[in-house]
């Protein structure tokens, strides 16, 4: 035994299972978050229960299993349910999603086993997904088609119905955020400049004329093209379908509100896969409905993404040019060390310090100061005076500054200095080493240190919500209205979303499934973005090893 221990055998078997342990633990954390978010997306079973409460009230009870659990009869007994001639020590309960928000007081109920009396799988339970209001489950009983009522091959009428309506719903939103968005952006573009004009003393009759007829210009396209949007709209709310509701009750609702009819326990396994990657879609490239409970994350995917890139190209060469410094030009002296110390430490900050600090100087100090400046004819409305993507990726930037920092002084202190002393003695100057010798071979140590920053910027959620992240941005960061990227707009991002939805949703059991799903797809942003920097980082690498030698 000890000379096993003498050989160091223990060591290695100790530093194998901790690196064993860490790999499981991460891929259990990744299988946990991946299985409990992708399965909502698989249609899930709809069935029609017979309820018999305690009371002897009998009911139709529609909808999907959400979760179960398993209760001990003893506290259902001591809450107040009457179980006589119960004999089992537990009993399941099941969480149904009943949908029918505006129909019915809980959208999620539980059920006692005992409660249920029979229960079935309808094959012509159909699911409407809507606009506003989460599911409808029910029978489609009937379908009204420009005028017509259809009783018969009613799956082939609905999907010949949804392409049109949801068409046309595509088209009233394209013209509504494109169009008519433009129209609206220029007519606040005009206001500014009449309101510049006038701050300046430059308001002369010729400008205002000017003005007046570039404003009667846009407001006729403006009338113009709102008619066709309520065209458009009135088109979509032509068609029609009547649903048969767990109540008995008909339900008529204008396929304008509805997004999708599929009736689940008819699907085959094909089908079902199809929908699965088909909602998985949706939820990638949709925008959110329903205070983020409902819909997709499109907006937080390319604010999260687009404030990231931002933060790159600012952290960079911030990071690499004091990286330099300190290691190129700066004196081997107690200043120097109490430098570095300093940038080790602020490695360590919390970052809501670093949020506060962002609000502070960049928002209300430097973004206050460029309105004073530059944009005087907008105030008291604050154009870059109030939080945005950039103040967001500034100060993101100085977050991840150390880790830049230290990263590219390493990779500059692994390069020989014989290849400096040769180069020089070849007659480059120093910047010249610096910039085609020196840089190019500690650019894989310059990616390392990229990598890192952005694996902690796109997690990061606390500094966000101070300068910049909102729960539901009107627009992108980034349209097609002059000069295209508007950095200084508020945005959405994915870490506050899941704190958004799992923290403060309206409606918990609802949103539980994508704090899930989003918290899965902000791992894959995040690994997306790192693979990309690995990808580059290894180009590099090969590219210069030749140098090395």
């Amino acid at each position: 035994m000890g000379k096993w221990f003498k050989s160091g055998a223990p060591w290695i078997w100790m530093t194998g299972g901790a690196v064993s342990l860490s790999l499981v633990a991460v891929l259990g954390l990744l299988l946990l978050i991946g299985w409990r978010g992708l399965i909502y997306f698989w249609p899930h079973p709809i069935y029609e229960w017979q309820i018999q409460d305690v009371s002897g009230n009998k009911s139709v009870l529609i909808g999907e299993i959400n979760d179960s659990e398993l209760v001990p009869v003893e506290r259902l007994r001591a809450a107040g349910i009457p179980l006589e001639g119960e004999d089992r020590e537990v009993l399941t309960r099941y969480l149904v999603k009943t949908g029918n928000r505006e129909f019915v007081d809980l959208d999620f109920r539980w059920v006692l086993e005992t409660d249920i009396k029979s229960q079935s799988l309808p094959a012509e339970m159909a699911v409407i997904e809507r606009t506003t209001n989460g599911n409808f489950y029910g029978y489609v009983v009937q379908a009204k088609e420009d005028g017509v009522l259809h009783e018969q091959d009613l799956h082939k009428v609905l999907k010949r119905m949804l392409a049109r309506s949801n068409g046309l719903s595509e088209q009233a939103s394209k013209l509504q955020k494109g169009a008519i968005g433009s129209i609206n952006y220029q007519l606040e573009k005009l206001r500014l400049k009449e309101r510049k004009a006038e701050l300046n003393d430059e308001l002369t009759d010729q400008l205002k004329a000017e003005l007046v007829e570039e404003r009667k210009a846009l407001n006729d396209r403006y009338q113009i093209l709102e008619k066709e949007l309520f065209s458009l709209r009135a088109q979509a709310d032509r068609d029609a379908i009547t649903v048969k509701d767990m109540r008995g009750e008909l339900v008529t609702m204008p396929m304008s509100k509805v997004l999708d009819v599929t009736w689940p326990n008819a699907m085959g396994l094909p089908a079902k896969v199809g929908h699965w990657f088909h909602q998985i879609g949706k939820f990638v490239t949709g925008e959110p409905r329903e205070a983020n409970t409902e819909g997709g994350v499109f907006p937080a995917i390319f604010g999260t993404v687009f404030m990231v890139i931002l933060m790159a190209i600012i952290v960079t060469p911030l990071g690499v040019v004091a990286a330099v410094y300190l290691h190129e030009y700066a004196g081997k002296n107690s200043l120097t060390k109490l430098i570095r110390i300093a940038v080790i430490n602020l490695a360590g900050v919390p970052s809501i310090v670093y949020g506060v600090f962002g609000l502070g100087f960049f928002v209300y100090t430097l973004g206050g100061s460029l309105d004073q400046l530059f944009y005087p004819e907008a105030l008291p409305s604050p154009t870059f005076g109030s939080p945005g993507v950039i103040w967001s990726a500034l100060t993101l930037a100085i977050l991840t500054l150390p880790v830049v920092i230290v990263s590219t002084e390493e990779g500059l202190s692994r390069i020989p200095s014989t290849i400096r002393q040769g180069s020089l003695a070849l007659g480059a100057t120093q910047a010249e080493t610096l910039w085609r010798i020196v840089l190019p071979m500690a650019s894989p140590a310059i990616m390392t240190g990229l990598i890192l920053a952005i694996a902690r910027a796109a997690g990061e959620v606390a500094p966000l919500m101070l300068v910049g992240v909102v729960k539901l941005a009107p627009t992108l960061p980034m349209d097609g209205n002059f000069p295209y990227l508007h950095v200084e707009r508020k945005f959405m991002h994915l870490g506050f979303h899941i704190y958004d939805v799992g923290f403060q949703s309206p409606n918990v059991e609802a949103a539980r499934p994508l704090v899930y799903a989003t918290s899965f797809l902000l791992v894959t942003v995040i690994v997306g973005l790192n693979l990309t920097a690995i990808g580059i980082r290894n180009h590099l690498r090969e590219k210069f090893r030749s140098l090395e030698h």
